[in-house]
């Protein structure tokens, strides 16, 4: 029989039918087939786009929310045993209230900001070029004036073309603005319901979801759920309590300076640093600008304002709020980053990092299934079996000594 067997074994069974470099790649072969397929009959998914397109909207809203409103719903619930529902209505109401209030105080300054922002933005932007220029009249710096003078007519020739594409359409693309407000009203009305039964519910999506799963897999998927909803609570409340904190050091900085524009320049600082890494920079860009025209020593004093902050998120406020949650390596980030803004913009940039956070999640899973399932980790190939006898002989010497 040993003999039949060992025949049996020709060289097509060992590197073809029991290679697992081959079974590996065969299954390569069929992903990728699988998903040229689906490419070929990807307009049977066309009405799945337009149902995802218009419900998850309201959905993101109301999930961004429910992980920074939770966490106050369980206190309020478990440490002074008020009822969920009106815990849940309580927090409404005193958001609802502060919606009002910014609405009838806020949004007014903010828009006489913005006014005058847009009107005097084309003063600020000239007054820069023509010191840029006077700093490179020197002979010896007249290839970087050309360069200068070249990149600015053409940012002015492309800002043109922009305004004249646009200015035509405006008129011809009412309906879709139109429709464009009416999504965003119904996103907003819509969202707060989709929040009221999450925050009501807590944890019954998770346990419906758990239900559709296989017997011996509920356990792992529970796990991963809740590891996944851990992971997403700690980026949302972390990016945007770190982003309030920055909106609020650069106001007061920039009061403090007596800069123009305090509050629309610390808000667009805020909303900004949800982009990792390059979104204070960018906020700091206008405020240089305007610090330029007003004068040498404003420039200055708005460099310091944005080294002090820096100094406060990076050593204070980022590690007490966020610390290392996602146990991302700075380079992953940046990596991440750059991909996610290649391929879907401004979105891309700050949706990326909590979607790659899930997938590796999901990954690590697989992983761990895949290693516990399979032979290419075993670690009893690792050891001496000379040395296990000679342990095996070594404990029963003591034993018969004994």
């Amino acid at each position: 029989m040993k003999e039949t067997s060992k025949k049996e074994k020709t060289w097509f069974y060992k590197w073809f039918l029991n290679n697992q470099v081959t079974v590996v790649l065969l299954n390569i072969f069929v992903i990728f087939l699988v998903i040229y397929l689906f490419s070929k009959i990807s307009f049977v998914f066309n009405p799945i786009n337009q149902i995802l397109g218009i419900t998850m909207p309201p959905v993101i809203l109301a999930l961004v929310l429910y992980y920074l409103i939770n966490p106050l719903i369980n206190v309020l619930e478990d440490k002074f045993h008020v009822n969920r529902v009106i815990s849940i209505t309580f927090v409404f109401i005193i958001i609802f209230a502060l919606l009002v209030w910014g609405i009838m105080s806020l949004i007014p300054f903010i828009q006489n900001q913005i006014d005058s922002l847009v009107q005097n933005w084309p003063q600020y932007w000239d007054a820069l070029n023509k010191s840029l220029q006077n700093m490179f009249k020197d002979p010896k710096l007249h290839v970087f004036r050309e360069n200068l003078v070249n990149s600015n007519a053409k940012i002015s020739k492309n800002f043109e073309q922009a305004v004249n594409k646009i200015l035509p359409q405006t008129f011809s693309g009412i309906s879709s603005a139109v429709s464009t407000v009416t999504n965003i009203v119904i996103i907003i009305l819509t969202a707060p319901f989709i929040l009221f039964f999450m925050l009501k519910d807590k944890n019954k999506f998770k346990e419906s979801v758990v239900s559709f799963v296989p017997t011996r897999l509920k356990k792992s998927t529970d796990e991963m759920l809740t590891e996944m909803s851990q992971s997403l609570s700690s980026y949302i409340t972390g990016q945007l309590t770190v982003a309030f904190w920055v909106a609020v050091m650069f106001f007061v900085g920039y009061l403090i300076i007596g800069q123009r524009y305090a509050l629309v320049l610390g808000i667009s600082a805020g909303i900004l640093n949800l982009i990792p890494y390059v979104g204070s920079t960018l906020a700091l860009i206008p405020s240089l600008i305007i610090g330029a025209f007003i004068s040498p020593s404003m420039f200055i004093k708005v460099i310091i304002v944005f080294a002090v902050e820096q100094t406060i998120e990076t050593r204070v406020i980022s590690p007490i709020i966020v610390g290392n949650k996602m146990q991302m390596h700075p380079v992953t980030t940046i990596l991440v980053l750059l991909v996610s803004a290649g391929m879907f913009g401004l979105f891309g940039m700050i949706a990326g990092i909590p979607v790659f956070a899930i997938l590796k999640i999901i990954c690590t899973r697989v992983f761990r299934w895949v290693k516990r399932n399979s032979h290419w980790y075993d670690e009893e190939e690792l050891g001496s079996p000379v040395d296990d006898d000679s342990e095996e002989v070594t404990n029963d010497s003591e034993k018969i000594h004994q």
